[in-house]
């Protein structure tokens, strides 16, 4: 009982003490919760119709893309422009992907694997596929499905682990090229059912077809004058505050605007001082020097060119117009240059020439997912068998570890330049020396290679040439002294207000009113200067950056103000609107003025207008754009309009007022026919449903784009 009365006389503190530990759990758990979500905030890279896209998820698609760029060029890195422009297709693939895959699946709309099938290695090869180099045949250009067939085998080999190092990667390479295209196949398949589905909905009906038939049957030459606006000074037109803005209201949707800031910038090209011109100039002149006595030209070329150095033969076509000149008149050892154009350096030295074949073809046995004892001794085997009269084509479908074992072993034609670029130097010497028919034994990095010339093309003149290219770039003193200058005047002149003056007493020259947006890769064309535009909406009014190096150049930045999402306000827009209102007055009043004459000649008109009389032929109702004269569709539907022999009234156009006379009608001599008009027109409404079909899913979705947030 006394501890019973013990807890009742401390119940209010329990309360107190219970509430706040219930409390703590609570907010603990909230808070806890809170840095979940905010974490998946800042993950978040965008947002389409409610689908999170995670940074980790977008970043994977854009390194996946990098590395399909950089093995279909060859490349080992992209420079900064080219990951932009990736960063960007991705970013509208995946957007396009989320509301496609919403629209379809509302239809049940889908591609099955059997689909998908028939569309990779079936009947109905993609013709994404087909037009890949890899499984066109070099000698007919056409498609060959045996190739993909040998490609698809070899990289679903469950023996992976079996290669080399070196070929593993290579097949897990080329596994992922594969998947990264069937993935692309399967959504544009997707992508093509949708659209066909909207087009077949819009059918071409007989009045469309007659009208479309006859927009272009006949078409008229004419003779023409016209006065441009522009001879009319602008001061002699008013234009009221109330027009403006009438025409900014009918025209509002034209001006709508995401997101922006409005920036001032400085920039300044990083050059070469005159020092470093004089110090490239006593550098290439030492180099000639050495280029003419040594004889260890590919290590000189090599150590001081930006063109790296092939120890092979090329044909003179293979060569730009000057090293032409230069290849097939001089003689072995000669040497021409230097040459400075450009801020670079360049000069030649004719190492060697020949005649030979330019190019031969091979067929070969690869022997690979061995250790080297098992393939030296298979590869002696085979060439035991094959100096007693074995059949090569039958022993390389039967050994040969690569694709081109169902061909007998072909491999195709290889200039000195493609066997040492594709293979090595190793497998070029061979090639290029063996007899024809006669087999030699040479390793690569891909195995050991038994190669038979089966071909050659005749005899030609060829060419070793060294080439050093050598550009003038500015030294790291030349870098410093600009970027100090610079770092100077910025900081003495951080105050916004103050910079343009400052910047024109020191010689700086400033571009204002500049408007990007949260998609603007580049600063206008200044490259790599996407992470101007990322501080830009990072920072408000009135702030001046830090020094941005872009590329060839040094930049800062001063961020003059913001525009909210929605619509330009009206005065931003009435000096273009005003121009509008001009012209169209001009023209009001030159036409006036033009018909109250009453004139019977295009040549009075010209006259009265002080212009000349021109021609143009050939103008239709559906002509797009006049040759000579512009996109102008009054003055189409005026000609189209106008009976052979007759003035036609002045026509207001874009640029000025039209004067002219139609002096010949041409009928097309063909017959309308019905059918191939409707085939026609709803080919042409398909594909241009397609584009504006997902363009306009793409405008309607609501997309929220974090990117600036990273890059």
């Amino acid at each position: 009982m006394a501890t019973l009365e013990k807890i009742r006389s401390k119940a209010g503190l329990l309360v107190i003490v219970v509430g706040l530990a219930l409390f703590a759990f609570i907010i603990g758990d909230f808070l806890n919760s809170g840095s979940t979500y905010f974490r998946q905030t800042q993950e978040r890279v965008a947002k389409v119709d409610g689908e999170i896209v995670k940074i980790q998820d977008y970043q994977s698609r854009v390194d996946e893309m990098a590395e399909m760029y950089k093995m279909q060029t060859g490349s080992t890195s992209l420079p900064e422009e080219y990951m932009s422009q990736i960063r960007q297709s991705v970013f509208d693939a995946m957007v396009q992907e989320i509301i496609l895959d919403e629209a379809t699946a509302q239809l049940g709309m889908g591609v099955s694997p059997e689909e998908l099938f028939d569309m990779v290695q079936g009947e109905n090869i993609s013709p994404l596929i087909q037009q890949m180099q890899m499984f066109v045949n070099p000698q007919t250009g056409a498609f060959d499905k045996t190739a993909l067939l040998n490609f698809l085998k070899t990289i679903s080999d469950d023996n992976i682990a079996n290669y080399p190092a070196n070929q593993q990667a290579e097949l897990i390479k080329a596994k992922n090229f594969w998947l990264f295209w069937e993935k692309n196949i399967k959504r544009q398949r997707l992508e093509e059912k949708y659209t066909t589905l909207l087009s077949k909905a819009v059918a071409v009906n007989t009045l469309d077809a007659k009208e479309a038939f006859d927009e272009n049957a006949e078409s008229s030459d004419i003779i023409y004058a016209m006065q441009s606006y522009s001879s009319i000074p602008d001061s002699t037109v008013q234009v009221s505050k109330s027009e403006i803005e009438k025409l900014y209201n009918q025209r509002k949707e034209m001006f709508k605007q995401k997101e922006g800031k409005v920036i001032k910038y400085i920039a300044v090209d990083i050059r070469p001082s005159k020092e470093d011109y004089d110090k490239a100039q006593a550098d290439i002149e030492s180099i000639k020097e050495e280029l003419v006595s040594t004889e260890k030209v590919a290590d000189l070329v090599t150590e001081n060119s930006e063109v790296p150095y092939m120890d092979a033969f090329f044909t003179a076509s293979a060569f730009d117009p000057e090293l032409k000149q230069f290849a097939t008149t001089a003689e072995i050892g000669a040497v021409y240059g230097p040459v400075f154009e450009n801020d670079k350096y360049r000069m030649f030295k004719l190492v060697d020439k020949t005649n030979a074949p330019d190019s031969v073809k091979v067929s070969h046995i690869m022997l690979a997912g061995k250790s080297e004892k098992e393939t030296a001794a298979l590869a002696d085997s085979l060439m035991n068998v094959l100096k007693k009269g074995g059949n090569f084509e039958e022993l390389a479908k039967q050994f040969s570890a690569d694709q081109a074992a169902e061909k007998g072993g072909e491999l195709g034609w290889f200039t000195e330049a493609t066997a040492l670029r594709g293979v090595n130097e190793d497998f070029k010497n061979a090639i290029f020396s063996t007899p024809m028919n006669n087999v030699a034994v040479v390793k690569s990095l891909y195995g050991t290679h038994l190669v038979k010339v089966t071909d050659k093309t005749a005899n030609v003149n060829k060419y070793k040439v060294a080439d050093i290219d050598m550009s003038v770039s500015p030294s790291s003193k030349t870098y410093s002294n600009i970027y100090n200058e610079l770092n100077q005047f910025i900081s003495k002149n951080s105050d916004i207000a103050k910079l343009d003056d400052a910047a024109k007493e020191a010689g700086y020259n400033v571009i204002s009113d500049v408007t990007v947006t949260k998609d603007n890769q580049t600063l206008g064309s200044i490259k790599n200067s996407r992470p101007v535009i990322r501080w830009a909406f990072q920072n408000d009014k009135g702030k001046v950056s830090e020094i941005f190096e872009c590329d060839d150049k040094f930049v800062i930045a001063a961020v003059q103000g913001t525009l909210a999402e929605g619509y330009r306000p009206v005065d931003m827009v009435a000096p273009l609107l005003k121009a509008e209102l001009i012209n169209k007055k001009k023209g009001e009043k030159i036409a006036n003025e033009l018909s109250a004459k009453n004139l019977t000649s295009v040549d009075a008109y010209a006259q009265e207008m002080g212009a000349s009389v021109d021609s143009v032929k050939f103008i239709s109702f559906g002509t797009r754009r006049i040759a000579g004269i512009g996109v102008e569709p009054k003055l189409n539907a005026m000609v189209s309009l106008t009976p052979e022999g007759k003035i036609g009234a002045p026509v207001q156009g874009n640029n000025g007022v039209y004067v002219f006379s139609v002096y010949a009608k041409n009928k097309e001599n063909k017959e309308y026919n019905e059918a191939d008009e409707i085939r026609s027109l709803d080919a042409a409404n398909a594909y241009r449903f397609g584009f504006q079909a997902i363009q306009s899913l793409v405008n309607n979705a609501n997309i929220e784009d974090n990117r600036i947030r990273f890059y």
